[in-house]
């Protein structure tokens, strides 16, 4: 599941707006001493067979499901099953072509069933049930990362939103897919499947494994025969139902297809189709081939998360739609499409063996996207991403207490986090530097080799990796897997030019007594020679010297890059500028980038012409805000980069530079390029024009409001907001429905609701309400104290405004 990272639904939630206080309220302390191990295996599923068909207008769906088990090793005269929220109709054991009904209990969670018979160990029965499943009528909770447990949507039913698609998807991680099958929902179990599903014959439909028939029925609709014939975990089974495109891809002759809406049907390619190249990167390094018949992809309106790695059949939400103008920007779902293709391998092929152990899963999903980026955009693109990961665990609040492995949690929904994402990415990220690429690789594939279709844990990675190194791992996994935190580091240099030496000490100052053992490497520069020193860092405080003839220009610990850390480096400024010329990796030129831009120095131009995009980019924004922006020599050198800039995101982070500039002379500049493809560099220049021509302001919003995204309808809206009127309630309110969740959306709420005191029509400002009460329905209940005064304070202003209608219709909806 992608539900971390920079779109991660709600980290903007976790690591900003409100990651500063947040934390979940802890009032019931006795989940502190509840062990959450895997889950006891009394019956095996051994085969899952469903026929199911939906009724729209109820939001209902009617089950026939023949599920086969068998006890796991004693014998047993009991089964229980997941089923939550469900009208049981009938459980019958299914003996050759006759069934019998047996006796039941069923408090709406949990299905009892006393099996009549005394089963051995290993001996397959099958019970039957006829269910209905009514997700609608359930008490659902969310959490951070899968905001509902609903199980099975149906999305805009009964067609009544126009502007909405009707579709039906499932979300079974981590335990939902109960809400519309009886199974033994637990990571640890494993059963084939088939699914038939009975669908309006207009519609498409989607699962796991291949369609192997569609029958058309005398109704109007088609019942869809689908069938995985791999086991794999209840939580990863899928079905999807709607108007759906079908874009055809393949790899090695298996259907790699995309289920788009219709008018994403260009653009599909554009957003997916480097999956296949993806398939074979990943089957290269792994040097496991992908398993599954096929590997489709869906996006499900008004999802509950970011995506989701179903078997074979993996979902993401609609924040994957883009059209070519957004691409031109860079196709900003790419990561999330790979973090859920190594799913198919670590975390469907090999699945935790327990949600305590979900880091087997999603650390190496999450480290899958340096691997990919490292792979296809270079060294640079890959250490960005992987820094990224780690700027966003180190951002978050208490995480540094927490275990990466963690059998005690309050709900099972909490280990999905930045530790066990983003934490464990950099975890690998560190073992893959210690053992070196080949045995990295190599013990990746003993692991999913030894455990394929089965269910791995920390220790079983353990064991691949001792198995091909030779070396007692346990010091590494004590250390970073059953251990919390993080070393904070101080490093100072003694030079002594006499007797040529220096001393490079290093100091681990976090707090409590817990002392990280570290190998890394220690570069000492002359010039752009370097000579590599491989040490270990094992005590609170450790001194290494090196001896050299001539006074060294850098000492650059840590010469990889790969630590997981915080780190004070006291550097000076010429090794620094030493390092950001001569040491080749993107920290080392960020880091020094980032020291000349704390230190307020003029060296940090030097990034004007980095080879690297983005730091050209970040250099751009920190002088815009800096004492430089003046500057002749930096506005020069933003200027040629205006003109000359290939990088779409850069050129628009040059115009920006040149608008706050606030020069006339920069119009036909603007002018240029207010029509680029781009709708980040048409955004900047038109807040540029509208910045020298200000009387021309709104009637340029309205005339780019056609087609504006982005940056583009971020220019747009303000405009609109501040100058416009009634009559551009449609654009300004789609704009507020279809921004993404996060913290940039509470602050929208404020000036939505400035442009909602202009609306004369009640009903406007009325759905206008709606939008934003739903969108905090979509914010966790435990960070509202955070989110709720801004918002609320902003409706209060509107309803001041309104009078006693709005008032009281902001009343009623405000829980």
């Amino acid at each position: 599941m992608y539900s971390m990272k920079k779109t991660f639904l709600f980290v903007l939630f976790v690591t900003g707006f409100i990651a500063a206080n947040a934390q979940t309220a802890n009032d019931d302390n006795a989940w502190e001493k509840i062990y959450r191990g895997s889950a006891p295996k009394v019956n095996d599923i051994v085969h899952t067979k469903l026929d199911v068909k939906f009724d729209y207008d109820k939001a209902y769906m009617y089950g026939k499901e023949w599920i086969t088990l068998k006890p796991h090793f004693y014998p047993t005269d009991s089964l229980t099953l997941d089923a939550k929220g469900m009208d049981i109709k009938e459980v019958s054991i299914i003996n050759g072509a006759t069934k019998s009904a047996l006796k039941y209990s069923y408090d709406s969670l949990q299905l009892r069933i006393n099996l009549g018979k005394t089963y051995k160990g290993g001996e397959n029965y099958t019970v039957y049930i006829n269910y209905t499943s009514k997700p609608n009528e359930r008490t659902t909770h969310g959490s951070a990362a899968i905001t509902d447990d609903r199980g099975l949507y149906f999305i805009n039913p009964k067609g009544l939103d126009k502007k909405s698609p009707i579709e039906i998807w499932t979300q079974g991680e981590t335990e939902a897919n109960s809400v519309w099958m009886c199974t033994i929902d637990k990571p640890d179990q494993k059963t084939t499947e088939e699914i038939y599903m009975t669908v309006p014959d207009k519609y498409v439909t989607l699962s796991n494994g291949l369609l192997i028939s569609q029958k058309k029925n005398t109704d109007g609709t088609r019942t869809d025969y689908w069938k995985m014939d791999l086991p794999h975990a209840p939580y990863l089974f899928f079905m999807g139902v709607g108007d759906y495109a079908i874009i055809k891809d393949s790899y090695k002759g298996k259907a790699v297809d995309y289920y788009v809406e219709k008018n994403y049907a260009p653009y599909a390619r554009g957003i997916f189709g480097h999956t296949p190249e993806m398939i074979g990167f990943y089957e290269k390094i792994l040097g496991v081939p992908y398993q599954w018949p096929k590997y489709d992809q869906i996006v499900g309106r008004d999802y509950v998360s970011g995506a989701m790695e179903n078997t074979s059949a993996t979902l993401h939400q609609e924040s994957a739609y883009q059209n070519a103008r957004e691409l031109t920007d860079g196709n900003s779902w790419e990561t999330v499409i790979c973090h859920e293709l190594f799913h198919q391998w670590f975390g469907d092929l090999v699945t935790c063996e327990s949600w305590s152990n979900i880091t087997v899963n999603e650390s190496m999903a999450d480290y899958s996207q340096t691997l990919w980026m490292e792979h296809k955009y270079g060294k640079d693109a890959g250490d960005e991403e992987n820094n990224n990961g780690l700027v966003q665990y180190l951002n978050s609040p208490d995480d540094d207490k927490k275990d990466l492995v963690r059998f005690y949690y309050k709900d099972k929904e909490d280990v999905f986090d930045l530790v066990s994402y983003q934490k464990g990415g950099r975890i690998l990220n560190m073992l893959r530097n210690y053992v070196g690429d080949d045995a990295f690789f190599k013990s990746l594939n003993t692991y999913l080799n030894a455990n394929k279709f089965k269910n791995g844990e920390a220790h079983q990675l353990r064991l691949a990796f001792e198995e091909v190194t030779g070396q007692d791992m346990n010091w590494f996994w004590n250390q970073w897997y059953f251990g919390s935190g993080h070393p904070v580091l101080n490093i100072d240099y003694k030079y002594n030019d006499a007797a040529g030496k220096v001393q490079v000490i290093i100091t681990q100052t976090q707090d409590g007594d817990k002392i990280f053992k570290l190998p890394f490497a220690i570069d000492v520069y002359n010039g752009a020679t370097k000579v590599r020193t491989n040490v270990w860092m094992k005590n609170k405080v450790d001194t290494f010297t090196f001896n050299y003839t001539q006074h060294p220009d850098l000492i650059n610990v840590d010469a990889d890059k790969i630590l997981l850390c915080e780190k004070t480096d006291n550097k000076t400024f010429s090794n620094y500028v030493h390092q950001y010329k001569n040491a080749p990796l993107y920290l080392d030129r960020k880091e020094a980038l980032d020291y000349f831009n704390k230190e307020g120095l003029q060296a940090l131009s030097l990034g004007l012409t980095d080879n690297y995009a983005p730091l050209r980019q970040s250099t751009i924004t920190q002088l815009a805000e800096s004492k430089f922006a003046n500057d002749p020599d930096v506005i020069k050198n933003i200027e040629t980069l205006a003109n000359s800039e290939k990088d779409k995101k850069t050129l628009a982070a040059a115009i920006s530079f040149l608008v706050k500039n606030g020069d006339p002379k920069y119009l036909p500049l603007y002018n240029k390029y207010v029509n680029d493809s781009s709708y980040s560099v048409a955004g900047a220049a038109l807040s540029g024009i509208v910045a020298l021509e200000p009387d021309q302001a709104y009637p340029l919003a309205k005339k780019y409001s056609a087609d504006a995204k982005g940056a583009l309808a971020d220019v747009v809206v303000k405009v609109l907001v501040d100058k416009g009127s009634e009559a551009d309630y449609d654009f300004v309110a789609d704009r507020y429905e279809n921004a993404p969740l996060g913290r940039a959306k509470i602050q929208m709420t404020v000036s939505y609701c400035q442009f909602l005191e202009k609306v004369s029509d009640v009903n406007k400002v009325k759905k206008g309400i709606d939008d934003i009460i739903k969108f905090r329905g979509q914010i966790p209940a435990e960070y509202h104290q955070y989110t709720d005064p801004s918002m609320k304070g902003a409706l209060d202003k509107l309803a001041q405004a309104k009078g006693s209608e709005i008032a009281d219709y902001i009343k009623s909806l405000w829980k």
